[in-house]
């Protein structure tokens, strides 16, 4: 029997205990870099797993590292899966919704933990067999920036891999299908804050006054012009305002007013285009409405861009351990959202490959939506894809 074939029934016949894992996880969500609970059951997971090491709180956060050594020398491939919440009151009503009251998974982090549980398990289970090494990273506090990723990178957590993968479920993409993408695939991301601070005064004597509201509502509108008339048509970028502070009362002139705005580019040039503009933008409100515009702008994560060799090496490998499971590996577009998954492939080859997961019969709402939900056969689908991986790699 071929590894990937070993690999694979040994996997299904986890999969009742793959879905109760994921089920305790969704119930008992963490956010941020203090999920102690969610770190506490994973180095209890590992306890009487055959795995080489376990290193836990790494990088100075909650991360978890898990290294399992093959039989016979070889490269050293890391698989990555994060499991981290998000603060969102759950609305799905199902049996195993979340107990920790605002804060639920609604990402598939629960999905992506539980996998690789399994997954880790069981590679190290038929560790002999290995020509080469696993490195499993849990890693926390992707939906908070900078993102957990970076703090792991820095600490050395692919110090010795020669490619790094990852899995992310899907709630709008058709269950039995895998996707995948060369290039660049996810938008990197900024976010800034602007405070404009002008003169207040009555309503009814503006010229005495000099209105913070009038001047953030023109950065608002120029903003807008950075993607139509300054991008690239071929090119892609986002700009949003997501908040504007500007309560008052309805006669008073507001003397000062907080923007927050949030930054989406599908490269490093747009990234680069993007940031000047908004910078001219402000410093041109400061001049026109003679008003101090205070800018903080920050990016956090990269774009993300998978290799394309290993891309297409992962891609054979799915299609070609014929798993029933898996109806089409399929390419697909860009993804808008942004994934700290990035900074990992900024340091090694790599890949971050996309499993469907639309629940069959029902709406597939979208990722951080209170009413989430994945359809469970995508666990041992994501479980199988990645061991197809593996075993190219190290069979």
């Amino acid at each position: 029997m071929s590894l990937i074939d070993e690999l694979t029934k040994k996997l299904e016949a986890k999969q009742d205990r793959l879905i109760e894992v994921r089920r305790y996880l969704h119930a008992h969500p963490e956010l941020s870099f203090q999920e102690e609970q969610t770190a506490a059951y994973l180095k209890d997971f590992y306890k009487n797993v055959p795995v080489d090491s376990i290193e836990t709180d790494f990088g100075g956060n909650r991360g978890v590292v898990v290294n399992i050594k093959g039989g016979k020398p070889g490269p050293r491939l890391a698989l990555r899966a994060d499991f981290d919440a998000l603060p969102i009151q759950e609305e799905t009503n199902l049996p195993f919704a979340s107990q920790n009251k605002g804060v639920m998974h609604a990402c598939g982090h629960d999905g992506h933990t539980a996998y690789m549980l399994i997954l880790a398990e069981t590679l190290a289970e038929m560790k002999d067999q290995l020509n080469g090494s696993v490195r499993i990273i849990h890693q926390p506090a992707e939906e908070m920036p900078p993102g957990g990723a970076k703090s792991m990178v820095e600490a050395g957590v692919l110090n010795g891999v020669d490619a790094v993968l990852g899995v992310h479920l899907m709630s709008a993409m058709e269950t039995g299908n895998v996707y995948y993408r060369s290039g660049q695939t996810q938008t990197g991301r900024a976010k800034f804050t602007l405070k404009i601070q002008g003169k207040g005064g009555h309503g009814a004597i503006p010229h005495t006054a000099n209105d913070a509201i009038v001047a953030a509502s023109a950065f608002v509108m120029n903003v807008q012009t950075i993607v139509s008339r300054r991008v690239d048509p071929f090119d892609s970028a986002v700009v949003t305002i997501g908040s504007f502070d500007g309560k008052g009362q309805f006669n008073i002139i507001k003397d000062a007013v907080e923007l927050e705005g949030d930054v989406r580019t599908l490269s490093t040039e747009s990234r680069a285009l993007v940031e000047d503009e908004v910078k001219k933008i402000a410093k041109g409100i400061e001049s026109m409405y003679g008003v101090q515009a205070k800018l903080d702008y920050v990016n956090d994560y990269p774009v993300l861009v998978n290799d394309e060799e290993v891309t297409l090496k992962v891609k054979e490998a799915i299609e070609q351990a014929n798993i029933p499971e898996i109806n089409a590996v399929l390419e697909t577009g860009p993804i808008a959202p942004s994934e700290d998954f990035a900074y990992y492939l900024q340091e090694k080859p790599g890949t971050f490959i996309y499993v469907g997961a639309k629940p069959e019969g029902k709406e597939g709402f979208p990722h951080h939506h209170p009413k989430f939900e994945i359809d469970e056969r995508s666990l041992l689908i994501s479980a199988k894809a990645m061991a197809a991986a593996v075993a190219s790699y190290l069979g």
